[in-house]
């Protein structure tokens, strides 16, 4: 079965991003950690949709609607850091398939406990995020063990695409699902993808590139010499990471990315359906075209910071001209968007926002695995957490500016100024640069 599974994936028509070598081993676990975000975002932003038939059967206001959506940032907030900490401990695979297989249960559940009242639906979705939070921690463990330095722009940008087009699907399947068979079908039926891909992940990939099955020898000559050692996990230098600017750098960049981002991810539908005046039916046509481009732009960009580091250029130059670019074009974007008169023109402002924010993803969203390769999971489980506050805050901040004063232009407003205090901070503090030697192994703490 095992070898059935290889051969599938290895046919796939994606080796083109890292060049012309057909899909070898490291390149399957690129493309399952994909299909993992991409349905970690297919079952979160289900709900962005869905809750507006679900406001019909309960009657929820604004602001409830908002302590929804937000919940589920309490539980991904929870288990950030300690599931980044067990993956650098005991290996990336094992955390990401249990994460996924937690988090499909409680999609699964979700109308239940919709039907028990909102109380039990938000205990759903806290549970729901606890097991979402261990995906990109755990994808970064993984990543830096197997994924040479030249290739992880672009295998992480490949691997988060997963985020727009999952979201993709989302939109433009909810409301098909919700016409044909009820809201609560979104959630079966997302759910249960779920425990598809573990079985997969289960007999696709071994924890690590020397105990993987059918792995070459040329190609685990390549992955160590450019990988951290694959050798027990050594204890966190939580003093020296917490007074690192670089390190606090990607951790500002990581909030400020992430307001604007989670206040589009749980308000587009409603902005484009309530604020522009667009039809329940059409509503995922409109809002996927910034996810569509924020998809094709984050491939692209990761092709072109690798290109520019295999070319000689520092990798500290290259992370802040990507995060020039990103977060330039973001804020940029937030600010038109907001005076815009009809859906046809906002749309567009933020599809080319989304195109070119999508290059910040190899600025601070790679960089982890620059400054602490060691580290990179129990990173990317601190800066994640800070990049959750804002699904809690800013998600409800904007639904109280909406409920106060009834401006769409003032929510954009608002996240173009966090991310500006975010470039700012990041061209200042950011670095490409290895922050942390290589230590001998210990029990990790």
């Amino acid at each position: 079965m095992q070898d059935n599974l290889s051969a599938l994936a290895g046919s796939g028509k994606l080796h083109h991003l890292w060049g012309r070598m057909p899909m070898q081993k490291r390149h399957q676990l690129v493309l399952m950690a994909f299909l993992a975000i991409f349905i970690c975002y297919m079952d979160r932003v289900a709900i962005s949709v869905a809750i507006i038939p679900m406001v019909e059967t309960y009657g929820w206001d604004l602001s409830t609607q908002g302590l929804v959506l937000s919940s589920f940032f309490i539980g991904y907030l929870l288990t950030q850091v300690v599931g980044g900490k067990l993956a650098d401990r005991y290996g990336g695979k094992v955390v990401l398939g249990f994460g996924v297989l937690i988090w499909s249960l409680f999609t699964l559940v979700a109308p239940p406990a919709a039907a028990l009242g909102i109380t039990v639906l938000i205990v759903a979705r806290i549970l729901m995020g606890m097991g979402e939070a261990v995906t990109f921690p755990a994808i970064y463990a993984l990543y830096a063990r197997w994924i040479p330095v030249k290739e992880r722009s672009r295998s992480a940008g490949f691997s988060n695409s997963g985020i727009p087009l999952g979201t993709v699907f989302a939109l433009l399947a909810t409301p098909v699902i919700v016409a044909s068979w009820g809201w609560e079908w979104v959630f079966y039926l997302f759910g249960g993808v779920g425990f598809i891909w573990c079985a997969i992940w289960y007999f696709l990939i071994a924890s690590s590139p020397r105990k993987q099955p059918g792995i070459s020898q040329a190609e685990l000559d390549l992955i160590a010499a450019d990988t951290i050692a694959d050798r027990p996990a050594v204890a966190t230098p939580w003093r020296a990471l917490m007074t690192n600017m670089p390190v606090w750098a990607v951790i500002v960049a990581h909030f400020c990315n992430n307001w604007w981002f989670y206040v589009l991810l749980a308000w587009l539908p409603t902005f484009v359906t309530k604020g522009l005046g667009v039809d329940y039916a059409a509503v995922g046509y409109f809002a996927m075209m910034p996810h569509i481009a924020l998809f094709l732009c984050i491939n692209l960009s990761g092709v072109v910071a690798d290109r520019l580091i295999g070319g000689g250029m520092t990798i500290t130059r290259v992370r802040k001209l990507m995060m020039l670019i990103g977060f330039g074009g973001s804020i940029s974007a937030l600010l038109l968007v907001g005076q815009a008169q009809d859906a046809v023109m906002a749309i567009t402002i933020m599809t080319i926002g989304s195109a070119l924010g999508a290059f910040a993803v190899s600025g601070f969203f790679v960089n982890h695995m620059d400054i602490a390769p060691e580290h990179a999971g129990t990173l990317m489980g601190i800066t994640n957490t800070a990049g959750t506050i804002p699904g809690i805050i800013g998600v409800l901040v904007s639904g109280w500016i909406l409920d106060v004063t009834g401006s769409w232009a003032l929510v954009f407003q608002v996240a173009a100024g966090v991310a500006a205090f975010g470039l700012i901070f990041y061209l200042i503090f950011g670095s490409g640069e290895r922050q942390f030697d290589e230590v001998t192994p210990a029990v990790a703490v």
